[in-house]
């Protein structure tokens, strides 16, 4: 089996396993699994490398600013215990990869 075979395979045993509910204990039992394999892949995927299917995705939320005086040019935004200060003319790219990084540590 290759590698890339490998993890397919346990990219769809961790899927299996988060959508059962179960604990690992129970679900290696029902599914004929070393529960320090899955252990294994469980951390592995916890990692920033090679993740791409387990990463969580950014939700960005809708925002309505409403009475927002003229000289008000810039606003907070809190992530879990972080607060970025974004004035006019920031780096929509720059604040992207911000926000995700913060929301991985946070």
């Amino acid at each position: 089996m290759t590698r890339a075979e490998r993890q397919k395979e346990w990219e769809q045993r961790i899927a299996k396993y988060r959508a059962s509910g179960q604990s690992v204990t129970e679900w290696c039992a029902a599914n004929d699994v070393n529960p320090e394999r899955l252990w294994y892949w469980l951390r592995k995927y916890k990692t920033p490398k090679e993740t791409a299917p387990f990463m969580k995705s950014t939700q960005w939320l809708p925002v309505e600013i409403s009475g927002q005086s003229p000289e008000q040019d810039s606003i907070l935004i809190r992530v879990g215990a972080a607060c970025i200060e974004v004035k006019s003319g920031f780096d929509p790219a720059l604040l992207s990869g911000i926000v995700r990084v913060l929301a991985t540590l946070c």
